[in-house]
């Protein structure tokens, strides 16, 4: 049996496979980096550095470039990114909390990559979704994955100073507050008109699911 060699000019690899791969590197190595205390400070402060390689990441890979797409990102990043000022500055919405120096520059006292984070997260839990036909469903869906992700960061985000709770106590309005913003964003991503498939949502969404809980327990929480 001959052994398979590419043709010239056909890829080694496939554009899909160097994305799954960096996404593997860079979490992987963010896990690692986070872990160990001698690493930690360091890698802290490439947090915002590491959500930014994502968004690209996303962006990338996505297809539906048209005119929708971007008022959808706009509208998903000020949104979370305004629930966030009434949060810090109100107490509504999500409760007691200050932002800490781990996610970069801030805009009002809120880091902007918040809303970098909230277009990721409604992003890639939108497309997982994105084959259900009835919106309000499909919204539920990808809301109720937010907060449920949001569940499982928040005890590795207090510990590393993403930000700290009044008391050290996380209320059940976080998670509430999370799940109705959550929803409003994925509406907006359902209405909007187009493509929605991208080839690494599922598999990124899975890289950030397994490094919050991999982080949960490295960092003894």
């Amino acid at each position: 049996m001959h052994k398979y060699v590419p043709s010239r000019g056909e890829p080694r690899f496939s554009r899909l496979l160097i994305g799954r791969i960096l996404i593997v590197a860079i979490y992987l190595v963010g896990v690692i980096g986070l872990s160990l205390p001698e690493y930690q400070e360091l890698f802290l402060k490439l947090t915002p550095a590491q959500l930014l390689l994502t968004l690209f990441l996303v962006l990338f890979y996505h297809k539906g470039w048209n005119d929708a797409f971007p008022i959808y990102a706009a509208a998903a990043f000020w949104i979370g990114f305004g629930s966030e000022l009434i949060g810090i500055h109100t107490g509504y919405l999500y409760g007691d909390y200050v932002y800490g120096k781990a996610l970069g520059p801030k805009l009002w006292e809120v880091p902007i990559v918040i809303g970098v984070n909230w277009f990721l997260l409604s992003y890639l839990t939108g497309t997982v979704f994105h084959k259900i036909p009835n919106d309000y469903y499909a919204a539920f869906l990808g809301a109720s994955a937010m907060t449920a992700l949001d569940y499982i960061m928040e005890p590795v985000a207090t510990v590393l100073d993403f930000w700290v709770w009044k008391f050290d106590i996380i209320p059940p309005a976080n998670y509430a507050g999370w799940f109705g913003v959550s929803f409003l964003i994925h509406l907006i991503y359902r209405k909007a008109n187009f493509e929605k498939t991208n080839p690494i949502a599922a598999f990124l969404l899975m890289a950030m699911i397994l490094f919050f809980t991999i982080l949960n327990f490295t960092l003894d929480i």
